[in-house]
C-alpha cells in the first residue's frame, strides 16, 4: 500500500508539472542507458526516482556545490538547457543547488556564506567545472579574496564525491594545450598533488552531455553509490566504448565508403567521415547512443566529423583533446618540434623532395665527372663462359678462343684459369 501511495503521489507530482508517465519512463530508460544499464532497468530506476523525489518534497534535499574553475560555463549551459515541462526537471528537484556562480540568484557575501555552511554540514556533492590553474599561485581565479585553488581544496576536502564535469575539469582541456602558461590541469591530478583523498568521477566532453551528469547524480544521490568507474575514473558504462563502436556510419566504414570532400555526392549519401578527420575510432564515449538536445541528434548525424572532445587523460594535461586532435579536419594530428608545428604528411613531402633533389645533384655530378658518357662497358662474355669455354652458359657466335679474348678485352685482365673442381665438371 505504501508503494502504491508513493507511485500515486509521484504521478500527481508529474501531472502538476505537465509531465506524462510515458515521458517519465522514457527518461528512466535514458538514465539507465547512460548509467551503463539495459533499458530493461528503467522500472528499477523509476522506483528509485519515485521514492527519492517524494522524499525531497518533504525536505530531504541532497546538497550540491557547483564551482566554476577556468571555464566558459558551457557545461552549465548544457545542463541547464532542458525543455520545460520535462521529466528531467522533476528529477532535478532531488538536489539543492546550494552554490553556483552561474545559476544562483544570490551573489556576493550571501553566496559565500551558503557555501561555507554547506561545507561545514558535509554530506554533499561537489561539481567542479573548468580547469584548475596552478599558475600565478591560483590568483587567476581569485574569488572572495582567496585563490581559486583554495576554493577547490576547501570544498573537495569535505565532499562525499567530486564530479569533474567537462574535459577542462578532467585534465585542463584546451587550456592545458601547449604552452599551458597558466599551469592548467585536471581536478583529480590537482587533488592528488595536494593530498586530498576524495572519490573523483571524471565526466569529459566539451561540453559534457547533461544526461551523463544526470546518470552520476542518480547513482550517488539515489542509489547511494558511485557509478562503476574505469581506470581513468570515468563512468565505465559511458566511456568504455569508442564513438566508432556505436556510430551509425560504421557500415560505410566497413564497406570502404568514405567522404573525401564536403559538398560531395558521398557526403549526401551519408558515407563515413574518417578521411575528413573523424576521431570516432580513438574517442571513448557513447554520444551515438545518448545523443544530444533531448535525444534529437549528435555531431556525426548532423554531418560533422567527431573532433574527439571527450579525449582527456586525467593524469596528463598534455593529452588534452585539442592538442591531440587538431587540426580537426585533417587525418593526422600536428607534430611539435619545439614551438614549430607541422603535419606528418608535410614531413613526408619534404623528405621526398630532399631525396629527389639529392638524386638530381648526384646525376649532375656524374655528368660533370664524365662517368655518364657512354656508360660503363658490359662484359661481352660472362666470366664463367670465359673460364669454361667448352661448356658456356650463354650463347655466342664465337669460338672458345674468341670468347676468351673478348672477356679479356672487356674485363681488362686475363681470363681466369679453370680450377681443379671445374675440371671435374662442377658448375657451382
Amino acid at each position: 500500500m505504501e508503494t502504491e501511495a508513493t507511485v500515486s503521489e509521484f504521478q500527481e507530482l508529474l501531472s502538476a508539472r505537465g509531465v506524462t508517465r510515458r515521458s517519465f519512463m522514457k527518461l528512466c530508460g535514458a538514465i539507465a542507458v547512460a548509467a551503463g544499464l539495459s533499458e530493461l532497468a528503467a522500472p528499477r530506476v523509476a522506483q528509485a526516482l519515485e521514492k527519492s523525489v517524494i522524499g525531497v518534497t518533504k525536505g530531504n534535499l541532497y546538497p550540491v556545490i557547483w564551482i566554476e574553475g577556468a571555464s566558459c560555463t558551457g557545461c552549465t549551459e548544457s545542463f541547464a538547457q532542458v525543455e520545460t515541462p520535462d521529466a528531467a526537471t522533476v528529477v532535478l528537484e532531488m538536489i539543492s543547488l546550494n552554490y553556483s556562480e552561474t545559476l544562483s540568484a544570490a551573489a556576493g557575501h550571501s553566496m559565500e556564506e551558503a557555501k561555507a555552511q554547506t561545507i561545514a554540514a558535509g554530506n554533499y556533492i561537489l561539481v567542479y567545472e573548468g580547469a584548475v590553474l596552478e599558475g600565478w599561485e591560483g590568483q587567476a581565479l581569485r574569488v572572495a579574496d582567496l585563490p581559486g585553488t583554495h576554493h577547490l581544496e576547501e570544498a573537495a576536502a569535505n565532499a562525499n564525491a567530486v564530479v569533474a564535469l567537462g574535459s577542462c575539469a578532467v585534465n585542463g582541456g584546451w587550456m592545458g594545450a601547449h604552452p599551458n602558461s597558466a599551469g592548467a590541469l585536471g581536478v583529480q591530478q590537482y587533488l592528488q598533488k595536494v593530498g586530498i583523498d576524495v572519490p573523483v568521477v571524471n565526466v569529459p566532453g566539451c561540453p559534457a552531455n547533461p544526461e551523463w551528469l544526470m546518470a552520476v547524480l542518480v547513482d550517488v544521490v539515489m542509489m547511494q553509490k558511485l557509478p562503476d568507474l574505469n581506470s581513468e575514473n570515468k563512468p565505465a558504462g559511458i566511456f568504455n566504448q569508442t564513438i566508432h563502436d556505436n556510430c551509425e556510419r560504421r557500415g560505410h566504414f566497413e564497406n570502404g565508403e568514405f567522404v573525401y570532400a564536403f559538398g560531395s555526392e558521398e557526403e549526401a549519401l551519408g558515407y563515413c567521415l574518417y578521411p575528413l578527420g573523424c576521431r570516432g575510432p580513438q574517442t571513448k564515449a557513447n554520444c551515438g547512443v545518448t545523443l544530444w538536445n533531448n535525444r534529437r541528434s549528435w555531431c556525426v548525424q548532423a554531418g560533422s566529423p567527431c573532433i574527439g572532445c571527450c579525449e582527456a587523460n586525467p593524469n596528463d594535461p598534455g593529452q588534452n583533446w585539442v592538442e591531440v586532435n587538431t587540426p580537426f579536419y585533417k587525418r593526422h594530428r600536428d607534430l611539435r618540434i619545439g614551438d614549430w608545428m607541422i603535419q606528418p604528411g608535410t614531413i613526408a613531402l619534404v623528405i621526398t623532395g630532399v631525396v629527389a633533389g639529392a638524386l638530381v645533384v648526384h646525376g649532375f655530378g656524374m655528368k660533370i665527372s664524365g662517368r655518364m658518357d657512354g656508360g660503363a662497358d658490359f662484359e661481352k662474355v660472362r666470366g664463367w663462359d670465359a673460364k669454361h669455354p667448352e661448356k658456356p652458359i650463354g650463347t655466342y657466335d664465337l669460338t672458345p678462343e674468341e670468347q676468351k679474348k673478348a672477356y679479356e678485352a672487356s674485363a681488362g685482365h686475363a681470363a681466369p684459369e679453370a680450377d681443379e673442381e671445374d675440371t671435374k665438371g662442377g658448375q657451382a
